[in-house]
């Protein structure tokens, strides 16, 4: 069940987010997308951009251009990714799941920018309801959620470097 964490609504007011979200297996994608953006909303948040993109392997090159791309001027304060790999007969959902995984890690890593990674690796349609259409554990929540806490963790770290 998901917990409100009431420090994080009403302090993310100047806080920018952007969130890059698949569109393959929309049904489950656009569920979190939603509650991703109304956790945002709720908190105040100033600025949510979205980026749609064809599939999750694509999703880490979207991100880069998006961390690139923040600057001083108009900086993000996090990137939620939201996507579904529904697993199949072979390997492949299993191969674009850790290339998405290694992407994302070495992005924040390299452009000091959270990144918070919800795209499920699922082994069916079950734990994708479960997952992303259930209001009391939708991952796009949880996603939102997490962004406020990184970027309140930034923000602390960005102020102590500063004295």
């Amino acid at each position: 069940m998901l917990r409100k964490n009431p420090e994080l609504i009403m302090e993310a007011g100047s806080d920018s987010f952007a969130i890059v979200a698949s569109r393959y297996n929309a049904r489950y994608v656009d569920a979190m997308l939603r509650a991703a953006k109304a956790e945002l909303w709720r908190a105040n948040v100033s600025r949510i951009q979205i980026v749609r993109v064809p599939g999750a392997y694509e999703i880490p090159v979207a991100v880069k251009s998006l961390a690139r791309r923040s600057t001083l001027i108009s900086p993000l304060s996090a990137i939620i990714c939201l996507g579904v790999i529904l697993r199949g007969e072979t390997v492949h959902a299993a191969h674009i799941g850790e290339a998405v995984s290694r992407g994302l890690m070495e992005i924040q890593l390299a452009h000091e920018i959270p990144v918070i990674h919800e795209v499920l690796l699922l082994e069916n349609e079950e734990q994708a309801r479960a997952r992303c259409l259930d209001p009391r554990h939708n991952r796009g929540t949880e996603a939102a959620q997490a962004a406020l806490a990184m970027a309140r963790v930034m923000k602390k770290l960005d102020n102590e470097r500063a004295v």
